[in-house]
């Protein structure tokens, strides 16, 4: 190994992904346990058949909604496209449908209500415009062309002939 590596998980330049990733522990590890804990209390209330009837009756109707919504997406950036105006919302719009999507496919009541969410119009515009606020517009935030005294670099120049 070379001597920059660091082979360990607690070395400082590790830290701070570690903080990035704060909200991976519970997406992979306590969202599947409590998916498994709201399918055997809906499977104890109304059987182990009509659960499973259930579950895929509401990714069957995700995916029919899925489809529709994509299409629509589909058709308003190309008609963006064509008043040669950058489709910016239609590509977000279509990354929460791809994630809508998937979290339809997964087995579970709490993966298809965020899905569902996703993919409805009205929660996925407000979902979108929460988004831009608070991650987008952090993002670039360090970028201003408001000019400041700060922005102001002293010297002398001189001509050579």
């Amino acid at each position: 190994f070379p001597w920059g590596t660091c082979l360990f998980t607690f070395c400082p330049k590790y830290i701070y992904r570690l903080k990035e990733m704060k909200y991976l522990l519970p997406t992979f590890v306590i969202l599947p346990i409590l998916e498994m804990y709201i399918l055997i209390k809906v499977g104890g209330s109304i059987g182990a058949f009509n659960t499973i009837l259930l579950v895929l009756l509401t990714a069957f109707i995700g995916l029919i909604l899925l489809r529709a919504e994509g299409f629509q997406t589909l058709f308003n950036a190309r008609k963006k496209m064509q008043r040669s105006e950058l489709p910016a919302q239609e590509i977000f719009s279509g990354f929460f449908l791809a994630i809508g999507g998937a979290l339809l496919l997964t087995p579970g009541f709490i993966t298809d209500v965020v899905g569902f969410l996703c993919i409805l119009p009205i929660t996925r515009t407000y979902i979108l415009g929460w988004v831009m606020q608070n991650f987008i517009s952090k993002a670039f935030s360090g970028f201003s062309d408001i000019k400041t005294e700060n922005d102001w670099i002293e010297g002398e120049y001189k001509k050579h002939k």
